[in-house]
């Protein structure tokens, strides 16, 4: 917690300074009424006195409530504000830091730990903050002032509230211990919650398609009791603490009367005014005592659920990146090269490396084309060009220069990348293919409908209720699998980059789309080294090279024809999607 508060910035660090004068102001104002009451108790039991001067003490003590107001509403103001910016800084660090995250990372957490992380999390620590912190000031100093007070009035209503004080303290701490660890497993609980929301929804379809609706339910039905079990547990400890902390205080007012009126009894005549009056102002005394003490409870039930929280955001902050920037490339010729030397790579925790000792190197306009068996590594082998994961071994170079040299943000510029699981954003069309920048945003919006022409996607972008400016769903559920593939290389071609990685992207095409969209981009996108992962032979059968892979290594190199005669493997995918006639 103490760690994350370090996010605090100047400006919530003085509102909070300024916020503590204030909290202090109160604690004076609430700690002077008292006074005012006794001398107002005094003036109505002494002989005497005027109504006039009964009149100013009670307008003393109404101007004290008042001021005491003003300034809670000045302290609730300030800690809002600082909260607010607090919350909304980590927030954006979190995002940040996530966004920085290599797919290595991205593994450790879970996209429902993440999101959870990021909304609810923050918002615990937030809550506290602005809650927590009036609290935690103001209770301690309201707490020992007014036992400062009432410690010389007399020792047997001390040692009545200090026995009050005692029993509250048992109370909060049987209760803390109790609901604690309960908060420790309701954030984990509400994580899983999320992930099979989650799961849910993003797979409607195919819930729909299986009648898979009960189980899907009994699946949320456990996880759903689970964190119901937990919070309840928790709730009932510390829903338990307020009905015992307000029978302590019934129990300590009744205390200080009764042995307030042995004292008064036993009294002289004279002392028993003054006596009376002190009654009076040690019960009010007495019970802010205890309303400070409820005040911590209410921090203590926060604090349990905030320090889950903020030891989960830690978490997240303090990941090591596994790939950093590289230095930068000064002297960048822009060709488009790449070379791949002996390379092998293993995911992390793994035992054995997924590809092994892959090498080939892809001149500037050339065509390279991957296929092979499912598991092969093909895909893989092209994510490890933009720096998804780091090599395990050897040296991946883009025209001519190591790729761990590159700043991440100029390698990626250099790429066009369609990866095998189309992703659309919620939008337009538009703002789909215009997506990102590579360093010149004006002429990629110049450059989207040249880019959706050449994908063969203008037939249905034109036919749609807004053109180019026309609604894309989340996620683009409001398209086709081909139309959604096809603006996803859309997007890649208005980069202009100097390499296209297709990473099975032409699937959800027919045979005479795909055709007419790797034609155009031929023509009109010279120069541009493409690497092409895919299944169907008509896809690659035309690349300058083809590399074919099993087991993740390398078993045939070469044009279409060569891998015919030479490569038994190739031989046989070939012959199990095209006839012999066919191939010829």
């Amino acid at each position: 917690m103490f760690k994350l508060l370090k996010n605090l910035r100047s400006k919530d660090v003085v509102a909070l300074i300024v916020a503590l004068g204030f909290i202090v102001i109160q604690v004076w104002l609430d700690l002077t009424i008292p006074d005012y009451m006794s001398e107002v108790t005094k003036l109505v039991q002494t002989e005497g006195s005027s109504m006039h001067e009964i009149i100013i003490a009670g307008v003393k003590m109404l101007a004290c409530a008042l001021g005491s107001l003003v300034a809670a509403v000045i302290v609730a103001i300030l800690a809002s504000k600082a909260g607010t910016s607090f919350s909304a800084h980590v927030r954006e660090r979190v995002f940040n830091q996530v966004q920085s995250f290599s797919l290595e990372e991205m593994a450790d957490f879970s996209t429902s730990s993440l999101i959870t992380r990021t909304t609810n999390d923050i918002t615990q620590i937030q809550n506290f903050v602005v809650m927590g912190f009036q609290v935690l000031v103001k209770a301690p100093i309201m707490a020992v002032w007014a036992m400062i007070k009432i410690v010389d009035k007399s020792w047997q209503w001390s040692i009545a509230t200090g026995v009050a004080v005692g029993i509250l303290a048992v109370i909060v701490i049987i209760c803390i211990c109790i609901a604690v660890p309960k908060y420790n497993q309701i954030q984990k609980l509400t994580d899983n919650l999320n992930r099979v929301t989650r799961e849910n929804l993003t797979g409607i379809k195919v819930v729909r398609a299986y009648n898979a609706e009960n189980y899907q339910e009994e699946k949320f039905e456990k996880c759903n009791k689970d964190v119901t079990d937990a919070n309840t547990v928790a709730n009932r400890a510390l829903a338990f603490m307020t009905p015992a902390i307000q029978a302590t205080m019934n129990g300590l007012t009744l205390a200080i009367y009764w042995i307030g009126a042995g004292l008064i009894s036993a009294a002289l005549i004279a002392e028993r005014l003054n006596l009376f009056s002190n009654m009076v102002v040690f019960t009010s005394y007495a019970i802010q005592v205890v309303m400070a003490f409820m005040m911590l409870v209410m921090a203590f039930i926060m604090l349990p659920r905030a320090f889950v929280s903020a030891k989960r955001i830690n978490e997240v902050l303090d990941t090591k990146i596994s790939i950093k920037d590289g230095a930068g490339v000064t002297n960048d010729s822009g060709k488009g090269e790449i070379e791949f030397n002996d390379v092998s790579f293993a995911y992390p925790d793994a035992k054995d490396c997924i590809v092994k000792n892959i090498s080939f190197t892809a001149k500037p306009g050339e065509i390279v084309a991957f296929i092979g068996a499912t598991g092969c590594g093909k895909s893989t082998i092209i994510n490890l060009i933009p720096r998804f994961f780091d090599i395990s071994k050897s040296e991946i170079k883009i025209d001519g220069v190591n790729i761990q040299d590159y700043k991440l943000n100029e390698l990626r510029n250099k790429i066009g990348y369609v990866s095998q699981k189309t992703v659309l954003f919620k939008g337009t069309i538009r703002s789909n293919v215009a997506l990102g920048d590579n360093g010149h945003k004006e002429e990629l919006n110049s450059h989207v409908e040249e880019a959706v022409k050449i994908s063969q996607a203008s037939e249905f972008v034109t036919k749609l209720e807004g053109g180019y400016d026309g609604y894309v769903a989340q996620t683009g559920s409001n398209l086709s699998g081909g139309q959604k593939q096809r603006v996803s290389i859309a997007r890649a071609i208005c980069r202009k980059p100097e390499i296209f990685i297709f990473d099975d992207s032409f699937s959800a095409l027919d045979y005479k789309t795909d055709r007419q969209v790797r034609d155009n981009i031929k023509q009109q996108c010279q120069g541009v080294t493409t690497l092409i992962v895919a299944q169907r032979i008509g896809t690659i059968r035309e690349a300058d090279q083809i590399i074919v892979l099993e087991n993740g290594q390398i078993v045939g190199k070469g044009k279409h024809q060569d891998l015919m005669k030479t490569c038994e493997v190739y031989q046989q995918i070939a012959l199990s999607q095209l006839s012999k006639e066919e191939l010829a």
